[in-house]
């Protein structure tokens, strides 16, 4: 489905029912906004990991500004900024109250600065793998340079240069680095979700080039400003964005909680699934 809103088509995806029987009434349900990673990536990766979560939650699927099967429009707009005004655009769209607001890596930036800017939007928030400053990347650098294969160090070096400038380049990297991204990492599933997945170079080397917004941005002064309930969880062997950003994230919202998997890389979904859905599950009580 496709909401036209601020100039722009931003397509969502919807699983679960968002009012149930119960008894001699229909109890409503809470609504979850799921936010993507990249930027450049899109909705695919979570389905059907997160199915499980549509047993408690009406699941609304998201692709951000310019990626998978949202319109392309003007690249500059390829932004933190946009993504995050777009987002509330689409749940005032939807006619919705405060949301469940679950981020994960880049998505995770977006509900974060979503959930400080507008905090009456946002009930509950869930910060999955993700950092609150450009500070990430350096340390995602000197980790390649320690754990990585010559080879995943050239690809990651077209990612901090802002060269994966074609789909066929830009899945031959997650290819080269899926490893470090997963400590499960499953080459024949892999390739299937690779082919699954609708990538959009123009948005990755917008955010990672030299001068690109993820290479300044700083949320932390705004962390202070939010009042959802919010869950933090963090890969123990996380490589892009390694667990002491997680820690951080957690020392500067107050009331969070913050979980480690410790089994876990950047993909905790693919890793420790069932025990990251029992977490947010847990976490998600109306």
């Amino acid at each position: 489905m496709l909401a036209r809103l601020r100039g722009t088509e931003i397509f969502f995806d919807i699983e679960g029912m968002g009012l149930v029987p119960d008894g001699p009434r229909m109890r409503e349900r809470p609504v979850a906004m799921i936010l993507h990673g990249g930027p450049g990536g899109d909705h695919s990766g979570f389905k059907p990991g997160f199915s499980p979560l549509a047993e408690r939650m009406q699941l609304v699927y998201v692709d951000h500004r310019g990626q998978g099967r949202s319109a392309r429009g003007d690249p500059a707009r390829y932004t933190l900024d946009e993504n995050v005004e777009d987002l509330e655009a689409l749940r005032r769209h939807l006619g919705l109250g405060p949301v469940v607001s679950i981020g994960t890596s880049y998505g995770g930036m977006v509900a974060m600065a979503h959930a400080a800017r507008y905090p009456e939007a946002v009930s509950h928030l869930v910060c999955v793998v993700t950092a609150a400053h450009s500070g990430f990347v350096a340390r995602a650098q000197q980790i390649v340079a320690e754990r990585g294969t010559p080879e995943q160090q050239r690809v990651c070096q077209m990612l901090w240069d802002g060269a994966l400038d074609t789909v066929e380049k830009l899945k031959h990297y997650y290819a080269v680095m899926g490893p470090l991204y997963s400590t499960t990492f499953d080459e024949a599933k892999s390739r299937d979700g690779r082919a699954r997945a609708l990538h959009e170079p123009e948005a990755l080397n917008r955010a990672f080039r030299p001068g690109g917004f993820l290479r300044s941005f700083d949320l932390r002064p705004e962390l202070r400003n939010i009042t959802a309930r919010t869950l933090v969880l963090a890969g123990a062997h996380d490589w892009i964005c390694a667990p002491e950003f997680s820690e951080e994230i957690h020392r500067l919202i107050p009331g969070s909680d913050l979980r480690v998997f410790r089994n876990s890389s950047h993909s905790i979904r693919a890793d420790e699934p069932e025990a990251m859905m029992d977490a947010i599950k847990g976490f998600i009580v109306y």
